[in-house]
């Protein structure tokens, strides 16, 4: 959902927020693609390039979610620095390059910036 207090993503930050949604987690590397799609987290709400991709989990769970008790994060050692390299990471990597089906899939779900 769309907040009211930040504007909304250009068509190349919504290109790469969907690309992030295809990641599997930084953190627990579960999710990602056209059946569970990532979930992408802002650092700083209306940065978009600064997206992290994160599972439901991870992401919004009250024990070990960011927005939670963050259990598994610091469990794993990890924070919002440490989860954006490892996306920026598979963002570049020939493992996780999306292919242009997974892309139309995923758009025609209507997976752009939350």
């Amino acid at each position: 959902m769309q907040s009211r207090n930040k504007k909304a993503p250009t068509a190349a930050e919504k290109a790469h927020i969907l690309r992030v949604k295809l990641l599997p987690c930084s953190v627990c590397d579960c999710g990602g693609g056209e059946g569970a799609p990532s979930e992408a987290h802002e650092q700083r709400q209306g940065h978009w390039w600064t997206s992290i991709a994160l599972c439901a989990g991870c992401h919004r769970s009250g024990f070990n979610g960011w927005h939670g008790q963050k259990r598994i994060w610091l469990l794993k050692k990890m924070d919002e620095l440490d989860a954006l390299g490892v996306t920026i990471a598979r963002l570049f990597s020939p493992q996780y390059q999306p292919s242009a089906q997974a892309l139309r899939a995923c758009a025609a779900m209507n997976l752009g910036a939350d």
